[in-house]
């Protein structure tokens, strides 16, 4: 099975760290702008859309790197399923839905100045910032969760039991009944 991977990230972090990983893994992979995943979506270029998740609520709305959202709602309109990939231990079982998910700013310097601010200034003085690390993205554009212990999938087709997954993989049961 023959499959490219699209690179794209925050802070560059997909040029430095995760090709770096996939390149020492011998993964076949492609670095690119975040801009250009929706070219390559519309071109029909992508099967499916794999991220990775900082928090997961209990009702399956995930945070992520800013960004995340967007692309979720590409994948949406260019009918790609979108998963997120992340350990157990960044689900919260006590957060009912993403709303309850607390986003943190990052520095303004970031986007005035060059080099993910520690460079010159290159934007305008004065001009107003606003610069979250992360955005949330809602369990109904998410098509799976994949964990260490297995994926989760929705109920019907609407709904993740989160609490249920967790729970016997605590238990040591594979969520997937065997």
């Amino acid at each position: 099975m023959s499959m490219k991977k699209w690179l794209t990230m925050l802070l560059a972090m997909g040029s430095r760290l995760t090709a770096f990983e996939l390149v020492h893994e011998k993964i076949p992979a492609t670095l690119i702008a975040d801009n250009a995943a929706a070219a390559l979506m519309k071109d029909g270029r992508v099967s499916a859309v794999i991220v990775g998740a900082d928090r997961v609520a209990s009702n399956g709305d995930t945070a992520n790197k800013i960004g995340t959202y967007s692309l979720a709602l590409c994948a949406k309109h260019h009918d790609i399923p979108f998963y997120v990939a992340a350990p157990l231990t960044s689900f919260d079982l006590s957060l009912v839905s993403g709303q309850e998910i607390v986003i943190e700013e990052r520095s303004p310097k970031e986007l005035l100045h060059s080099r993910g601010g520690l460079g010159e200034q290159v934007a305008a003085t004065g001009i107003s910032v606003w610069n979250p690390a992360f955005d949330v993205t809602p369990a109904n554009l998410i098509a799976g969760i994949i964990t260490e212990k297995g994926v989760i999938t929705k109920l019907g087709s609407s709904t993740f039991d989160i609490r249920d997954f967790v729970q016997k993989a605590e238990n040591k049961v594979c969520p997937c009944g065997k």
